[in-house]
């Protein structure tokens, strides 16, 4: 939805609904949803001190007075308060449905909602209506929350285009960062980009900036993890499978997870409860990969004490300080002085609050076989990838996508506006003046380029070495070797080889850091300065351990309360 057009929606909603029967506390205490967590937000209902349509409405004021600067929203639920208004009746009846009933949250806009187009940030997908339901969707609702919006997005999970900016589609334009909600003012870069990055192919803006209680997002590859690091976001990205991905637009079902982005650990662990079917989804197997806790209720692993007698390990090699690999002459990886400095910050807390923190480099980043290395073995994507020039990277996505976007394409019936991957590359090529191919679509084409039965081989046996080398010979064998609970890595940096086993990690704000731009990036124009951007901190563990990270993650979180509001939206 254009900017003009969303926030005259907002506005709408708002005075349409001026004259509604009030459904006000007696109490005439203020109550702020700015920074507010799930469990505030749901204290001051029961208290009487407000009501969800109220909180519902702070969100659509926040919305029309900070959307034009932030470009979070890709549409607005129209009937946001009409869902409001039901919750609290049942509220009044002395119906409560959990710790989400009444609250206000967002979902990325590839996640099905019958009610709320579902579009990818894709032009062909601008009208789309799916014909059911995510299953995460459905929990949602049934535990009460207000779905009140679509966030903006990397236009298809950013598997469209090599160099398209994260949170650029061409529906929804570009996110902005509210750390530095400036535009990159550079001419190589002056496309409307952001100064700062937003991160991944979620958004994390509104939460960030108050417009909702959390979001949900989506992971194949930091999707979930880097758009929290960048917006001073808590975050679960989740094993593949614990939470189903039926009515998710998909890049490969073998990655591919949705997972809870918000601003305490507390508001993600209760999210991340509510997403997490009860029993396996029939339209997902993936689902029967983890056992939920009892009642789905993460609550209890939030210990104030739950680093103590903890073993961390710090994957220095690639991740804390730079390597050679074999075969290169230079360095890679490593961090910032400033970076370096934040997390030797971190460790020190870690210390503190009684964790046994010890170097564990991972085995396939520092082993000297090139074919068992993991920083030589790579993802094919984009033009230098294409059949014939893809033999030193991994069919994963490419592969995975067309299988998996032409079966959800099919799953859509008469309601998909096109039929094949094929017939969306054309759409695309037919609608440049919409911006539909902005930044080309080399990543559809080399996915489009695949066949299914010919290349299913070559599949498997990337998939193979992919699990072998970011688990079995990766993560496993760090942790098996010292026995260690999670690896500890900055930002979302170890978002890339868990994605490749599926593994889970949470990640906690900590930090502000001055962003160093890469030696041979352009330089800014004289006088202009770079804000100090969120830096924050993962737990990694291996399949299934989000109790155990969220504990750890909670710990870390209360011993150091570092997440500030963005000075952009206050």
């Amino acid at each position: 939805m254009h900017q003009s057009s969303l926030i005259a929606v907002v506005f709408a909603l708002s005075i349409a609904n001026a004259c509604a029967p009030s459904t006000s506390p007696s109490s005439s205490a203020p109550f702020s949803v700015v920074e507010a967590t799930i469990p505030d937000l749901q204290t001051a209902m029961q208290e009487g001190k407000v009501t969800s349509r109220q909180l519902v409405e702070q969100s659509l004021q926040r919305i029309a007075l900070y959307e034009d600067k932030l470009n979070a929203v890709m549409t607005v639920n129209a009937k946001a308060l009409e869902e409001a208004d039901r919750l609290d009746q049942e509220r009044a009846q002395g119906k409560f449905r959990g710790p989400l009933h009444g609250i206000p949250i967002a979902l990325k806009d590839n996640i099905h909602t019958t009610d709320i187009v579902t579009t990818g940030g894709a032009v062909a997908f601008e009208n789309l209506m799916p014909p059911y339901d995510a299953t995460l969707t459905k929990n949602l609702r049934e535990a009460g929350a207000v779905v009140i919006a679509k966030t903006v997005m990397t236009e298809l999970a950013n598997w469209v285009a090599n160099g398209m900016p994260g949170n650029y589609s061409a529906l929804g334009g570009y996110g902005m960062n509210p750390y530095d909600p400036r535009r990159d003012p550079r001419p190589a870069t002056a496309d409307g980009r952001p100064v700062l990055n937003t991160g991944g192919s979620s958004s994390g803006i509104g939460t960030a900036a108050s417009f909702w209680a959390a979001n949900v997002g989506t992971e194949t590859s930091g999707s979930i993890l880097s758009p929290s690091n960048q917006n001073m976001l808590a975050a679960v990205k989740p094993t593949v499978g614990r939470i189903s991905r039926y009515g998710v637009i998909p890049i490969t079902a073998d990655m591919d997870t949705a997972g809870p982005m918000a601003r305490t650990v507390t508001d993600a662990a209760i999210l991340l409860g509510v997403l997490e079917s009860a029993s396996p989804d029939p339209n997902d197997p993936a689902t029967a990969t983890c056992q939920a806790p009892p009642n789905r209720d993460y609550v209890p692993f939030l210990k104030r004490d739950g680093l103590k007698g903890a073993r961390i390990g710090i994957p220095r090699a690639n991740y804390y300080d730079k390597i050679t690999l074999p075969g290169e002459k230079e360095p890679r990886g490593g961090l910032s002085e400033a970076q370096a400095k934040s997390m030797a910050d971190a460790i020190e807390v870690l210390k503190k609050e009684g964790a046994i923190v010890v170097d564990a480099d991972i085995p396939s980043v520092v082993d000297k076989d090139p074919k068992n290395n993991l920083l030589l073995w790579g993802t094919c994507s984009g033009p230098n990838d294409v059949r014939g020039k893809d033999q030193n990277c991994s069919y994963a996505l490419k592969y995975g996508m067309k299988r998996d976007f032409n079966a959800w394409l099919a799953s859509l019936g008469a309601a998909a506006p096109l039929k094949t991957l094929a017939e969306l590359r054309a759409f695309n090529t037919a609608h440049a003046s919409r911006q539909a191919i902005k930044y080309g679509q080399a990543q559809l084409d080399v996915s489009d380029e695949m066949d299914l039965e010919k290349d299913r081989a070559r599949w498997e046996a990337d998939r193979k070495k992919d699990i072998y080398l970011g688990a079995t010979h990766g993560i496993d064998e760090a942790l098996k070797a010292q026995n260690l609970d999670a690896l500890l890595f900055p930002g979302s940096s170890g978002a890339g080889i868990a994605a490749k086993p599926g593994y889970p990690t949470v990640i906690v704000p900590f930090g502000l850091v001055v962003p160093v731009p890469p030696p041979n990036a352009p330089a800014f124009p004289e006088g202009f300065a770079l804000k100090p951007a969120p830096y924050g901190v993962s737990f990694t563990g291996t399949a299934c351990s989000e109790p155990r990270l969220i504990e750890l993650a909670f710990a870390f979180e209360q011993a150091t309360e570092k997440r500030v509001p963005p000075p952009s939206a206050p």
